[in-house]
């Protein structure tokens, strides 16, 4: 089965982590060096690739099924996301939900890179 990094609202948690019944958490993870991290409208977070000034981002990886990928995590997703492979800091790729470039010129996009995870970035919106 393949493996994603989740990196939003379906981490242990999270109030999307039910789209996952049936995939086992394959432990906490960090993307390498090459992302931007974004809020879309404080609603979920999106990873774009970068040549220059992107930092690991914090997430979750998780064994999918393909019936889960297929039935529950793609058909959830957003329309501003879309399924690519990454780069993790130990060198393995794997896939995970990406910005789809046009998502790039949304005013609702905040760059949240510095936070380095979404929970950081939820919890310091919250105060």
């Amino acid at each position: 089965m393949p493996l994603i990094f989740l990196n939003g609202g379906a981490m242990r948690g999270g109030p999307l982590n039910y789209l996952l019944e049936g995939a086992s958490f394959a432990g906490e993870a960090k993307t390498a060096a090459q992302y931007r991290f974004y809020s879309v409208g404080d609603r979920f977070p999106g990873l774009h690739p970068v040549a220059y000034g992107g930092v690991p981002i914090a997430g979750e990886l998780y064994d999918v099924p393909m019936e889960v990928l297929r039935n529950r995590l793609l058909p959830s997703k957003s329309p501003d996301l879309e399924l690519g492979v990454i780069a993790l800091d130990d060198n393995r790729s794997v896939f995970s939900m990406m910005l789809r470039r046009p998502a790039l010129s949304d005013p609702q996009l905040v760059d949240i890179t510095d936070f380095g995870s979404w929970q950081s970035y939820k919890e310091e919106i919250a105060r």
